[in-house]
């Protein structure tokens, strides 16, 4: 538990983006804290067991400190061992396990609550990523407890027939995965093809497993009902009912809008739901609260990633030392 204290900054979100604010924040010699409701890069720590990034290792660098890794792009195990180690070694004033519950106030007086402490600082960055919210289906039975929106291994899904749902990264790891371990794989799809954004070197593989027969594949179609035992998809065929034991729902995720518009933050009226701030502050509507990272995009949850957002840590804290 991080102690009570009054701040320069306080950082909401312990994931690389926050990590990389908190370093520039050190630097330029504030008082500051990073608050993280999981784990240390939490994001991170739920993305599939397997996974490898599509960025190579020098593009997920912080700090200007190496990420040295053993394949042409890092796997999630070594993003994890790089992260600890900055936080480690930079000696970064991390609180995991400590959700800011709300936020008061505006420059230079914030007032926040957390479910271990509170705090007050002069500003505030929120760098909260948008992992924990998945994009619901919004179908009968998907509360049920076969379906899930994390896709973390195969195994449990070994002799399992199972429905994918989605056709980007996600989607499509699950599926090359669970069919290899041995899973009955379906795909359900609403687009006519593969998305354009999976990585390139694993798009032919889906491909050719769909084209085989080996991957059941429906496109242009939409999961309508999901019961203990079956499936309803909509194809353009008509509907049909298929036998299933587990649906892995790769839908994405979003922001925590309700949290944003709690703490004052505009967001825009149309569906992309984008939050209002300076692009050449980071600065929101709200004096003093920065945003920083994916959190920038709203439902464009693809424009930012770790690589071309590090820069926002620079512009925030060059903003609050000219105020200082």
């Amino acid at each position: 538990m991080c102690l009570d204290a009054r701040l320069d900054v306080l950082i909401v979100g312990g994931g690389p983006i926050g990590l990389v604010c908190g370093l520039a924040a050190q630097k330029a010699g504030l008082s500051y804290v990073i608050i993280e409701k999981g784990s240390l890069v939490n994001s991170l720590y739920h993305y599939p067991a397997n996974m490898t990034f599509f960025s190579t290792s020098e593009r997920l660098e912080i700090g200007g400190i190496p990420f040295v890794s053993n394949n042409a792009r890092p796997t999630r195990s070594e993003a994890l061992e790089y992260y600890r180690r900055v936080a480690e070694s930079q000696k970064l004033n991390v609180c995991l396990y400590e959700e800011v519950i709300d936020i008061q106030g505006a420059y230079p007086v914030f007032s926040i609550t957390t479910s271990k402490s509170a705090y007050t600082s002069r500003y505030i960055i929120l760098a909260t990523g948008f992992f924990d919210i998945p994009v619901l289906l919004g179908i009968p039975g998907e509360d049920l407890p076969k379906v899930t929106h994390y896709y973390s291994e195969p195994h449990p899904y070994y002799r399992q027939k199972v429905v994918v749902v989605g056709a980007n990264n996600s989607a499509v790891d699950a599926a090359l995965e669970t069919w290899r371990k041995g899973a009955e794989v379906t795909m359900v799809i609403r687009e006519a093809e593969i998305g354009k954004r999976v990585k390139y070197w694993v798009r032919p593989d889906i491909v050719n497993r769909i084209a085989e027969g080996a991957i059941r594949a429906y496109f242009n179609a939409q999961l309508v009902e999901i019961r203990l035992q079956e499936v309803d998809i909509r194809t353009p065929e008509g509907m049909i009912t298929i036998p299933n034991d587990f649906v892995i729902a790769a839908t994405g995720y979003q922001p925590n809008f309700a949290f944003l518009e709690k703490i004052g933050v505009a967001l825009s009226p149309d569906e992309k739901r984008y939050p209002t701030y300076n692009l050449d502050t980071q600065e929101s509507n709200v004096p003093g609260l920065y945003l920083a990272g994916v959190v920038c995009g709203g439902m464009d949850t693809h424009v930012w990633f770790i690589e071309n957002s590090r820069v926002h840590a620079d512009k925030i804290i060059q903003h609050i030392t000219s105020r200082k």
